[in-house]
């Protein structure tokens, strides 16, 4: 016999000795193991079903504020508030969570400019009215806060009558590393009036610039930051992605072993560990980092629309839109960038996008997403990043004169209740 038939009679043994109990427990376990598949498949089905019949029975709340004029608060009071609007409850355990599609509660921070009149609004569940009217009158006593109409909702999206131009923006560089804050333009210190550096205020003489016909809508939205990521060797423990993140940036800077916080620099002369020399830029980034992670996280996404009939129609105004944004940016540090996925200067040449189908869609789906607020959860289901309260703060906040947006509606007399003397 030779070598190659008594290899296959091995094989073929092996096949009468080995399969038939392998198909045994195949067969037995097949309504486990369908079990199993049916299950990856319909859960984040049914998990989409029941948190859109969720969030189609909430009721929501569009609010207007209209600030005084004279505006003293520098942006640690927006600080405060945004702090309040940190709020991890809502999904409670699996049951809320997975069977009734409950979702920790999100907020849209949003600055709009209708032919040039800029406004500031915010946008939430309509549970949360009262609590946020409260908050802010604690901060900002001189402003008016008011329920409006959802400006959105007018705004229909026809490629033969208009043009809607959408992009969402990310950060250049891993989430732990901050932005340039309020902070860092010494608005923490209340200077006065005339020797304020407003890094806000060129997004808005942008927004005030818009002309006729046209709008420009930005909204910021964001979602108390949690431990969500399952921890690398665990199947149920969860830890901080962020914070995980900062901690790593920080001992690569240092060059120290993230186990023992030891640097692995060591010394020529005695071979033992020293500390390693770390530049003014290296030691600002740690400073920066290590500053930001002492604030409320949150995770935030930004949406940028530009909506003109076709006769008005300027591109500077999308220059405008996204270069505003630039001043919130450091090189060492962080800064914000349009997303490529959802940028229409991507479809600038004719061959890319056939008859414009694809750009009409991208406006049809922005402008749906937007009216929505939907950004964390599907349809949108895009990524966030994290922003703390500081950041927030800077990228959001009622400026001082400083901003002499002509367009920006302001309370033009204060409100001040009766003297209790009066007779009655």
């Amino acid at each position: 016999m030779s070598v190659n038939e008594t290899f296959q009679l091995l094989v073929g043994e092996l096949r009468l000795s080995v399969l038939p109990p392998v198909l045994e427990v195949l067969i037995v376990a097949s309504p486990v193991i369908l079990a199993g598949i049916l299950l990856l498949i319909f859960c984040p089905l049914w998990v989409r079903y029941i948190r859109a019949a969720y969030f189609v029975g909430l009721k929501y709340t569009l609010l207007e504020i209209k600030l005084p004029k004279d505006t003293f608060k520098s942006p640690l009071a927006m600080e405060l508030f945004l702090t309040a609007l940190h709020q991890t409850v809502g999904e409670g355990n699996w049951y809320a969570k997975y069977w009734q599609g409950r979702t920790r509660p999100w907020f849209s921070l949003e600055m709009i400019s209708v032919e040039g009149r800029v406004k500031f609004l915010i946008w939430s569940r309509a549970e949360s009215k009262s609590f946020i009217e409260s908050s802010l009158y604690a901060q900002f006593p001189g402003i008016e806060v008011r329920e409006i109409d959802d400006y959105a909702r007018t705004v229909h999206f026809d490629p033969k009558e208009n043009v809607i131009w959408a992009a969402e923006l990310q950060l250049t560089k891993e989430d732990p590393y901050p932005i340039k804050t309020y902070i860092d333009y010494a608005l923490d210190k209340d200077p006065k009036e005339e020797f304020k550096v407003d890094p806000l205020a060129p997004l808005l003489e942008s927004l005030g610039s818009v002309g006729p016909n046209q709008q420009v809508w930005m909204q910021i939205l964001v979602r108390a930051h949690k431990k969500e990521q399952i921890k690398p060797g665990h199947l149920w423990k969860t830890t901080d992605a962020w914070k995980d993140q900062a901690e790593k940036i920080i001992n690569e800077i240092m060059k120290r072993d993230p186990k023992t916080k030891i640097t692995g620099v060591e010394d020529e002369e005695t071979g033992l560990s020293k500390k390693p020399t770390l530049t003014k830029g290296e030691e600002n980034i740690i400073s920066a980092i290590e500053r930001s992670l002492t604030k409320q996280a949150f995770d935030v996404g930004i949406r940028c629309l530009y909506i003109a009939e076709k006769d008005f129609f300027n591109p500077a105004n999308i220059g405008g839109m996204l270069g505003s944004w630039k001043q919130f940016g450091s090189e060492s540090l962080n800064s914000f960038k349009p997303n490529s996925d959802v940028l229409h200067i991507s479809l600038d040449h004719p061959w890319k996008d056939y008859k414009d189908k694809r750009r009409n869609f991208m406006s049809k789906y922005s402008l749906a997403n937007y009216k929505r607020r939907s950004y964390f959860y599907h349809p949108a289901n895009a990524k966030p990043f994290v922003l703390n309260t500081e950041e927030l703060a800077t990228i959001f906040h009622f400026p001082g004169q400083v901003a002499a947006t002509p367009s920006l509606e302001r309370v033009i007399s204060k409100k001040s209740q009766a003297p209790a003397n009066l007779p009655i």
